[in-house]
């Protein structure tokens, strides 16, 4: 997945800004060195984009209603082939 550059922008200066004012003199240096390691340890991770999720749980519910269907035809036909019950 590509991450989204604002994302790691924003993510970056979030952690610029929680450092103590005496150590923001560094501020390109720490904002270069954030946005660096967030993007390796995000990219290793096996994100999936928004949309790419939406259309997987898409599909998923349709392949739950197939299987719903399925399974209720299943039983109807198993139904419709059941012996009577013996006679006393």
């Amino acid at each position: 997945m590509k991450l989204d550059p604002s994302i790691l922008d924003d993510l970056a200066r979030r952690l610029y800004e929680a450092l103590p004012s005496g150590l923001r003199e560094a501020q390109r240096d720490l904002e270069a060195n954030f946005r660096s390691v967030l993007q390796s340890v995000l990219g290793r991770l096996d994100l999936v984009t928004r949309e790419e999720f939406d259309v997987q749980t898409e599909v998923l519910k349709r392949t739950r209603e197939k299987l719903e269907s399925i399974n209720r035809r299943l039983l109807e036909l198993e139904e419709s082939i059941k012996p009577p019950p013996p006679k006393k």
